[in-house]
């Protein structure tokens, strides 16, 4: 981490001496309105604020975080910008257990930083993102035994670690019925644990967004969002979350979106990085800009 806030520190400072002998054609901002990039959607190890129910069960996903862009310099000569931001997240695993409703079995935090960049053209966007993150996963009261003081089904935490770089890439199409993006990245991890997890990781997928009009004067999309990933744990097995919903507000800005969800691969809790699992889920969360 100490490697990742140097790399940051020398970047945001070259870019400040070199964007400062143009000014004219260079805007620097210090914490701009928006987000620049909004979190991909099928994407689980974003941060956003919501809540999905699994069906099969009654547990629930619950998502709590958030992103702030805190510099941009804008190019208006080629219509591009360039941002550092910072993203802290977490989300949690909420059970019922012997009449006891929503406790919390697992968490998994997550907090770092991005670097973006992003060039409009008249029909399209290009967009490219690097995120550097620590990620750790717990288990917590909700899966242990207050009457036996034990962990429930034998388990035991695992000392779970990732400290990975992220580089996403992203183009966006706008049409006559609304946009269509496809995007790809791949990860390394500097540090994965335990040590049976591969480092080295990729993810492809897409959105696509169709405009029904308006809700309340706020425009609204129905929308399908897909994403593959391939994960090592320990051996490399495809993730596949499949989306499909409603968002009322803009498709590139503020709103609230609902949806079901359709997910097959490694348990997306890391504690449990070690299970195969195949849900169902209904739940909404929000964008925001």
């Amino acid at each position: 981490m100490k490697k990742t806030l140097l790399l940051l520190f020398l970047f945001v400072g070259g870019a400040t001496f070199l964007f400062a002998q143009d000014s004219t054609s260079v805007k620097f901002e210090f914490i701009p309105p928006g987000l620049h990039i909004l979190p991909l959607k099928a994407n689980y190890q974003e941060a956003r604020v919501g809540v999905l129910y699994y069906s099969d069960n009654g547990d629930l996903k619950v998502d709590l975080g958030n992103n702030i862009d805190v510099i941009a310099f804008h190019f208006p000569k080629i219509n591009g910008k360039l941002t550092v931001g910072a993203e802290f997240m977490a989300y949690a695993l909420s059970t019922s257990y012997q009449g006891n409703r929503l406790q919390i079995d697992a968490v998994d935090g997550f907090f770092g930083g991005n670097i973006s960049f992003s060039k409009t053209f008249s029909k399209d966007r290009l967009m490219l993102k690097l995120r550097f993150i620590h990620n750790s996963a717990h288990l917590v009261d909700g899966h242990y035994q207050l009457d036996s003081l034990q962990w429930m089904n034998g388990d035991q935490p695992i000392p779970f670690t990732r400290n990975f770089f992220e580089l996403q890439l992203a183009h966006q199409f706008y049409l006559p019925f609304g946009s269509i993006k496809f995007y790809g990245a791949v990860s390394y991890s500097t540090l994965a644990r335990p040590h049976d997890l591969e480092k080295l990781s990729a993810f492809f997928g897409y959105e696509l967004a169709y405009n029904i009009g308006q809700v309340f004067e706020k425009d609204a999309s129905l929308f399908l969002a897909d994403q593959l990933t391939g994960v090592g744990s320990p051996r490399y097995i495809l993730n596949n979350n499949m989306m499909g919903g409603i968002k009322f507000g803009d498709w590139d800005g503020k709103g609230i979106v609902f949806y079901l969800s359709y997910y097959i691969g490694a348990n997306p809790f890391s504690e449990y990085y070690y299970q195969r699992v195949e849900r169902f889920g209904l739940g909404f969360f929000l964008d925001f800009f």
